[in-house]
């Protein structure tokens, strides 16, 4: 026995198989639809590959344990992940709709999961895109030699440097108070810092180009946008490679420490990754698969597609910790030199006294010998692994640790300019996803008037979402991006990817699914697409959400502040968020994961009141 939940009329509400290949002869010319497979794989791949698999994986493998990362990522990717990813990829390509009309189809009821993947991918695009204004204005800033950020500027009478900028580094500098001018909480707006506004516009005037007639134009800037990462990835790769302290960063990378595997935090972290790499529950997959052909491999698709996510996860955090290792090894290096010179200083030695090779041994034996001259030195403890650790969160491994290792290469802006082209292309691709999950609904939801083509509506969404960017470009912008990348991204993708599941096994029917699958490809799916679907990917998710929610609820909610008064600056400080971040918090995290069952309350209200008319018309 079948647990399949009461379904009526969806037999009337979707095309049997005969007349799904009537329609496809019927719509050849009316729908867009891909100029060959390549075009949708590369659409696929660059929607998938973003920024986060630049800096949100290498951080989450160093933050737990290195190498032990990569055993629940690629495991959750096989159980969760290539599962979920098959399912949105077959029920877009059978029910040929965007998210809002897929789920409508299957049942009224459930088109609040189309909405919330609505609310997320516009969400999601609008710090997204600010990221690649941030990247615009750094990409302007390398045509010129010697970059920008490698040396602090004049103070106001020009006899020194600013101490801003003395007291941290060149590149922290040109971040926080350059190109961002950030201000010292949240609270305070500071204003609107106009050159980030200019990159603003630039940013959202790309992107409404790109999609504005839909996969038509930004399927033909995949094979740019999708191709060049992966050609500029394996330039620094081998760049990376030949910089000395590269193999220290890949051994920090590739060292499992075991121990990690045994705390739920490295799982649920692993699991909400394989949802941000797959680009999963945001409606943009739906809407891609809807162009294909009725007899289109889409389990083939899926395989592919997985394999390429999780390679290049690994490829890209190989490529980013050569570097990081690079950048480790030459503050390492600069750290003993320091603490040579205070030496000789101090005891009056020779200088070929204290080298590197014998400065730990000289250290322990002046340190037994003359211990209070040693503690009043104050000498900094340089170790690899702590300089290795620095600076590999979010956008500060892009801005900063990146920017700072590029500036020790020859020939710095020429490898600037590539690094910021490849981010640019990788943000971009994943753009055009967004995009395609928010104005395909609209059309779907008739929120605008039928006759209106889909290059108004792709300029109305791109104007909508740069006014609303401007939040990005306060002062405080970058503590906004903060709390929407921490909550727009995350539950509300669990609580989405969780109804997809249940609406298409328990909805609409496995069976029924299994057999959509066999008219499009020629094969029943195989056991473990039939398992991972009814019970694992699900418990699974479910699993996650539940533990996310409860280790959120335990948190004080902090976050990092640039703060020049702070006692330990440079070190970013940590302060409480204010209480009103809570209301905008539940907008963010709360509203879309809630849009389901609230969608389907007011509906269900609705049938009934309209029951309730025809009844007192009769």
């Amino acid at each position: 026995m079948r647990l399949v939940l009461p379904n009526p009329g969806l037999d009337r509400r979707i095309p049997n198989h005969e007349d799904l290949e009537r329609m496809e002869k019927q719509e050849a010319d009316s729908r867009p639809k891909w100029d060959n497979k390549a075009q949708y794989i590369l659409t696929c791949v660059g929607f998938c590959i973003g920024l986060g698999n630049v800096w949100r994986f290498p951080y989450l493998c160093q933050s737990h344990g290195g190498g032990a990362f990569l055993i629940p990522y690629l495991i959750l990717l096989v159980l969760e992940g290539m599962p979920l990813l098959l399912l949105e990829f077959a029920i877009g390509q059978r029910l040929r709709s965007g998210s809002v009309g897929v789920w409508r189809t299957i049942n009224p009821y459930l088109t609040g999961i189309g909405i919330a993947s609505m609310l997320v991918s516009f969400l999601v695009a609008l710090y997204y895109n600010t990221l690649i204004a941030w990247i615009m204005w750094y990409l302007f800033n390398s045509f010129q030699s010697p970059l920008p950020w490698t040396q602090c500027p004049l103070n106001e009478n020009s006899t020194g440097y600013v101490p801003e900028c003395q007291q941290s580094s060149t590149v922290d500098y040109y971040f926080y108070r350059v190109t961002l001018d950030t201000t010292t909480s949240i609270s305070e707006s500071g204003g609107i810092h106009w050159p980030i506004v200019v990159c603003l516009v630039a940013a959202w005037a790309v992107v409404g180009i790109c999609c504005i007639r839909g996969i038509s134009t930004s399927g033909k800037a995949v094979y740019i946008t999708a191709i060049l990462p992966f050609v500029v990835l394996g330039i620094f790769l081998i760049r990376g490679l030949t910089l000395r302290g590269a193999l220290s960063g890949l051994q920090f990378l590739f060292t499992p420490d075991v121990e990690e595997l045994i705390k739920p935090t490295t799982w649920l972290d692993a699991g909400a990754q394989v949802f941000y790499a797959f680009g999963l529950a945001w409606g943009g997959l739906i809407s891609f698969s809807s162009y294909n052909p009725i007899h289109n491999n889409c389990v083939q698709d899926a395989v592919i597609l997985s394999v390429v996510t999780g390679f290049t996860s690994v490829y890209a955090a190989t490529v980013t910790y050569s570097i990081i290792g690079f950048r480790a090894t030459e503050k390492y290096d600069q750290c003993i030199d320091d603490n040579i010179l205070k030496l000789l200083n101090a005891f009056e030695l020779p200088e070929t006294n204290i080298t590197a090779d014998n400065y730990q041994t000289i250290l322990a034996h002046l340190n037994s010998t003359s211990p209070d001259v040693i503690l009043g030195l104050d000498l900094p403890s340089c170790t690899m692994k702590t300089f290795l650790s620095e600076g590999v969160e979010g956008a500060g491994l892009a801005f900063i640790v990146f920017t700072e290792a590029i500036t020790k290469m020859p020939g710095s802006p020429v490898w600037s300019v590539l690094f910021f082209v490849m981010l640019f292309c990788l943000g971009l691709s994943t753009l055009f996803g967004n995009i395609e999950g928010v104005v395909v609904p609209l059309k779907d939801l008739r929120v605008f008037p039928k006759t209106w083509p889909h290059e108004v509506l792709t300029g109305i969404t791109c104007v909508v979402a740069l006014a609303i960017s401007l939040l990005f470009a306060q002062r405080s912008g970058l503590y906004w991006l903060t709390l929407f990348d921490n909550f727009a991204g995350s539950i509300p993708l669990l609580t989405t990817g969780l109804f997809e599941m249940i609406a298409v096994v328990y909805v609409y029917g496995i069976d029924r699914f299994n057999d959509d699958i066999k008219f499009m490809t020629g094969h029943k799916p195989s056991l473990y697409w039939q398992v991972t679907w009814r019970f694992v990917s699900p418990a699974i998710v479910l699993v996650i959400l539940v533990f996310y929610v409860v280790t959120q609820a335990q948190k004080t909610l902090t976050y990092l502040v640039w703060d020049p008064d702070f006692e330990r600056f440079p070190s970013l400080a940590s302060i409480p968020y204010p209480s009103w971040i809570y209301v905008i918090i539940f907008i963010l995290a709360g509203v879309p994961s809630i849009i389901v069952p609230l969608y389907a309350v007011f509906r269900y209200l609705y049938v009934c009141c309209c029951k309730k008319k025809q009844q007192s018309g009769k």
